[in-house]
């Protein structure tokens, strides 16, 4: 499993090519404390042969002075490296250590467990390719479990390893893994988490870290150093959207300018078109440079040199594009924040931006809401405090370029400096949709043009007025002899709503009653065609079905909503639009498993393939209701037997009032 090979006793610089070849991954262990993060690290280079015997030497006899594991060899320390770690027993700054084996290099970052370092584990989370998440078999799902999952999902890692640790202390049982699966899985369900593997594993013993483990004879899948050295990460790259931030421009005479930087995402070939952001100049791609020579061509994450065919202004902090394939610009943006610093982040307060190679000053205008990890609920908030996670609204001097952090970290993301002290504060995932109102358009950059079409706008929404009907929802009820009601069927993508909610409509129209189904397709094929499908862009497809519905209602109408609406706070604005008294919320229970034998369209199939993005389900969160006023089980029923169901339950809400 070692790197070492036959070519470096006949061919070193055979050898040294092979090596270079090989690609990178970059992962980290996180979880809660004493989950058994760095002794899992020390077991992984332990066993696959990967410590010097010097270095060796001394992690036995820090062992008898430190370990905590009554072991001639405490694989923690390997990692421990700071004195307080190892008199501790815990890890409190990011440890990194670098390997290699046949297949593949390594960086990993062991982060600390305790909440009061949540700042560090996000500092090593945020250049990751694959996060372990350890948990201690015998404690099962803990808070620092839910936090550093978020947090990982939050950072965009797109391959997840949960290690269940210490299966040894509960005598390998299957039944606690599979217990322990399960919490984690539904919690997991909530989060923007793609490929999730679970594996259980004895750090300490060595079991099916780097061998299989002969104690869970149970467990057919693979072993930790396999998975790592397997996980398929080359299409996590965005090689489309070309971006490279300028970092340097290189002018050692009167006769060459180049433009230096890491190319942060897409291709570049000599010929192609580029645009300067933020001033719109054109030009061409003369020759891409590196140490190695002239390329034909360059890709992401390479750092390169670009001249280009024309003389134009160019400096540090400008992003070079293609034409065709620009990213958002504007001087306002929302963004969620992961707050580092002792003294709270309060609205109004300036501070540094740096955003990829620009840095200008700004301000958080605005905190929208903190996250409660534990709930994942939104609440209000004047502050964020040390370790707090929140959206704001960024308000800066320069106009910038970016993309939203899930399409590309190196545009999306950025730090907040203090202006006085230099320090880092926190760190920020811009959204991929941005703040109407002060922010407005992001062809629209001038800032006092906004605030002028802001008072115009003011003056136009001050001046309307809701007008009432000359004729009431009751009596519109009564002529047509019922009683109105919004059905709203939610659930996973094929799990059979949109099926119940048209054979359902079609019995109560037999029947004499005035309904009608507002499919979620056929929304999103008119109405709400505008919209992507971003946690934003679903929250406002949810409003106005919601805001449909209601006039629908008003006009004495049965409506039916199969959406998958998988928020709950989206549904609960919409019924609150719609009115408690009309709203009938059923949800149509299904497993996922089953939904995917379902899948004609093959959407899920494309989804884990990473073909779509913000899948729910797969690598967006669904959020089942907590008491729906029919919850609908639909294994094995057929369709009429779910409607017959929705109609049986709703009958006496929509008969005629008397």
């Amino acid at each position: 499993m070692s790197h070492q090979s036959d070519l470096i006793a006949t061919d070193i610089e055979a050898y040294l090519a092979q090596h270079e070849r090989k690609d990178l991954l970059r992962f980290l262990t996180c979880g809660s404390v004493d989950d058994g993060k760095s002794t899992l690290i020390g077991r992984l280079l332990y066993d696959s042969k990967l410590i010097y015997e010097d270095q060796l030497d001394a992690i036995k006899k820090d062992s008898q002075r430190y370990g905590t594991t009554d072991s001639e060899f405490d694989p923690a320390l390997l990692t421990d490296g700071l004195k307080a770690e190892r008199e501790q027993g815990i890890t409190i700054d990011v440890a990194y250590r670098y390997f290699s084996t046949a297949r593949r290099k390594f960086i990993i970052a062991d982060t600390p467990g305790h909440e009061q370092y949540t700042r560090n584990m996000a500092t090593g989370a945020s250049t990751c390719d694959l996060a372990i998440i350890l948990i201690d078999a015998r404690h099962g799902v803990l808070t620092q479990t839910r936090r550093h999952s978020f947090i990982a999902a939050l950072l965009g890692i797109k391959h997840i390893i949960v290690a269940v640790n210490k299966m040894d202390l509960v005598g390998y049982s299957q039944e606690v893994f599979d217990a322990i699966v399960a919490d984690y899985a539904a919690f997991a369900a909530r989060l923007e988490l793609g490929d999730i593997r679970f594996l259980p594993l004895s750090a300490l013993r060595g079991d099916n870290v780097v061998t299989k483990s002969e104690a869970m004879p149970w467990y057919q899948g693979a072993t930790l150093m396999y998975l790592l050295e397997h996980v398929h990460i080359a299409s996590d790259l965005n090689l489309i959207d070309f971006r490279l931030p300028v970092q340097y421009v290189n002018r050692p005479d009167a006769n060459f300018r180049g433009y230096c930087g890491t190319i942060a995402a897409g291709i570049v070939r000599p010929g192609d078109e580029v645009m300067v952001l933020p001033s719109h100049q054109t030009s061409r791609v003369k020759s891409i440079l590196t140490f190695d020579g002239e390329l034909d061509e360059a890709s992401s994450p390479l750092a390169v040199t670009l001249t280009l065919e024309d003389e134009i202004d160019i400096s540090r902090g400008d992003l070079l594009v293609h034409p065709n394939n620009r990213p958002l610009e504007a001087h306002s943006f929302e963004a969620m924040v992961v707050w580092m610093a002792e003294e709270p982040l309060r609205p109004g307060k300036h501070y540094l931006i740096k955003h990829a190679t620009l840095q200008t000053p700004g301000m958080i205008r605005e905190i929208r809401y903190r996250m409660d990890i534990n709930t994942l609920h939104r609440e209000a908030a004047e502050q964020l405090g040390l370790n707090e996670i929140g959206r704001c609204v960024f308000e800066l001097e320069k106009r910038v370029a970016f993309d939203p952090y899930r399409k590309n970290r190196a545009t999306g993301a950025f730090i907040i400096i203090d202006r006085l002290t230099n320090n880092t504060v926190g760190a920020g995932m811009i959204i991929d949709r941005l703040q109407t109102g002060l922010s407005g358009s992001p062809e629209k950059g001038d800032r006092d043009n906004k605030r002028e079409q802001k008072g115009h706008h003011d003056h136009l929404l001050s001046a309307i007025r809701p007008e009432t009907s000359l004729i009431s929802s009751a009596e519109r009820e009564t002529a047509l002899a019922q009683t109105a009601l919004t059905v709203w069927l939610t659930g996973l993508s094929g799990s059979g709503k949109s099926s119940i909610a048209h054979a359902l409509e079609k019995r109560l129209h037999e029947v004499g009653f005035h309904v009608f189904c507002l499919d979620g397709d056929t929304l999103r094929s008119g109405l709400n065609s505008d919209l992507g499908f971003s946690a934003d862009d679903r929250t406002e497809n949810i409003r106005r079905i919601g805001e449909v519905a209601g006039l629908f209602n008003r006009a004495g109408l049965i409506v039916l909503v199969p959406v998958i609406s998988p928020f709950r706070d989206d549904r609960r604005r919409a019924q609150e639009t719609i009115g408690p008294e009309r709203f009938f919320e059923v949800y149509v229970d299904t497993p996922i498993e089953v939904c995917e034998q379902r899948d004609v369209k093959g959407l899920y199939r494309k989804a884990r393939a990473g073909e779509i993005g913000e899948f729910t389900g797969i690598s967006s969160p669904y959020e089942p209701p907590d008491k729906p006023a029919l919850h609908m089980r639909t294994v094995d029923r057929s369709v009429e037997e779910c409607a017959d169901e929705v109609f049986a339950a709703i009958a006496d809400r929509i008969r005629p009032r008397h």
